[in-house]
């Protein structure tokens, strides 16, 4: 997985988005539901989690 490429592919999808399903939840990551600002937030400061997050909207063919 090309994780720097799947972080840009997310922020692009992300800023198309409307504004009111930026709320909505996007994956459950450890047991978390987690919406896509959520996601953003730790993609933009590059997290474990946002590893997570990246691998799990990958294999749900969101990514």
């Amino acid at each position: 997985m090309d994780y720097d490429k799947k972080s840009r592919e997310f922020m692009e999808l992300y800023s198309n988005l409307p504004i009111k399903t930026r709320g909505e939840i996007v994956v459950v990551v450890r047991g978390e539901p987690l919406t896509w600002n959520v996601a953003k937030k730790e993609i933009e400061n590059n997290t474990q989690l946002a590893k997570e997050i990246v691998k799990k909207l990958i294999e749900l063919k969101i990514l």
